[in-house]
């Protein structure tokens, strides 16, 4: 069944092949901060100290968004939608504690349990980078606990006198809004349903990062697909390509936050530029093509005849996939695995 009509059939496999087959869809994405969001390891936000552009060899130390900080959110996004449509339940598929092995979760962004088997993720994502510079772009707050009359002072109840103000304050280094981390997601050999899967999770994600219930709000703009027989530019490439265009253009202010209107349109530019080097074959959907495009996956989306429609023909390929390349095991012992084994998930 074709559900789309702006995107050539010849771009996706008609099933999910067991072995590499060297087509790619690479979704373009910046990732804007809209609040306070935590990218950390051990306490501390991640940075990495890198060139500033391709031009400009100036070193620099950027905000780092780690792969799993970006893909987890994203699939667990997925689940959800697979689980409210009655394709996946909590018992039977539990992310990090035991998995079901046939469904689009499972089979597109991978598995692995102990000696019960594994499936390597056919979504690939690398670590972004902040646009403009580690000192620009984070801001350190200092938190409090406030008792339940609305003030720092104790009541007593915790060995405390009363009326005294206790030291219960931290201070937590958080990333500003608007700071914006261009990043590529790449999915290899994708079927039409697997790639609206992943096209529709990206969309939708709206958390990052710790503390997801409270702050962590992130837009993702998509700015473009590109369909390709191999894999395009890395993300450090292409942020220190958008900073080059910013900086030659005068649009770099430490002192005020980065335009977005300035900033998608250095992304756009500079992809184009890096895709013109490529030795690859590759199909742009960039600019109006996209935005074609991108309409065609909203309106799908959007309705609830379309998304089943997207999450059914998924999970008919997942579970066609496992039936004939994941080894089969009797019911008692799937269920003795799902006990005792301790899920990973693949990177």
């Amino acid at each position: 069944m074709t559900l789309l009509k702006s995107v050539d059939q010849k771009l996706f496999h008609t099933e999910i092949p067991y072995k590499p087959m060297g087509k790619y869809a690479h979704f373009l994405t910046v990732r804007l901060t809209e609040s306070y969001p935590l990218f950390q390891t051990d306490g501390e936000l991640n940075k990495a100290r890198v060139r500033a552009g391709i031009h400009n060899p100036t070193p620099i130390s950027r905000l780092t968004m780690f792969k799993r900080k970006q893909s987890t959110p994203e699939r667990l996004v997925g689940r959800e939608l697979l689980r409210n449509y009655g394709l996946m339940t909590a018992e039977d598929c539990e992310y990090n504690v035991k998995f079901a092995m046939d469904n689009p979760d499972c089979i597109i962004y991978g598995f692995a349990i102990g000696d019960s088997g594994s499936e390597k993720s056919k979504v690939v994502v690398d670590t972004a980078f902040s646009i403009t510079a580690f000192d620009e772009s984070h801001e350190t707050f200092t938190l409090n606990a406030p008792f339940e009359n609305g003030t720092m002072a104790s009541k007593g109840e915790d060995g405390s006198k009363p009326g005294e103000v206790t030291s219960r304050i931290n201070q937590q280094d958080h990333i500003k809004p608007q700071i914006f981390f261009p990043s590529i997601v790449t999915l290899k050999d994708p079927t039409e349903a697997g790639f609206l899967y992943v096209f529709n999770n990206i969309l939708r994600t709206r958390h990052y990062g710790a503390q997801t219930t409270r702050t962590g709000r992130v837009r993702n703009e998509l700015i473009g697909v590109i369909f390709a027989d191999g894999e395009i530019t890395s993300n450090l490439r292409w942020t220190q390509a958008i900073y080059d265009k910013l900086q030659a253009e005068n649009k770099l202010n430490s002192h005020d936050p980065l335009n977005e209107d300035d900033a998608i349109a250095a992304a756009t530019s500079a992809i184009e530029t890096l895709l013109s080097e490529e030795f690859i074959v590759h199909t742009d959907f960039i600019g109006e093509r996209f935005t074609s495009l991108l309409n065609e996956v909203k309106s799908l989306t959007g309705s609830e005849a379309g998304i089943k429609a997207i999450l059914q023909q998924a999970d008919t390929e997942a579970k066609a996939y496992n039936h004939k390349h994941i080894k089969q095991k009797p019911e008692g012992d799937k269920a003795k695995a799902g006990k005792a084994s301790k899920a990973g998930v693949q990177k």
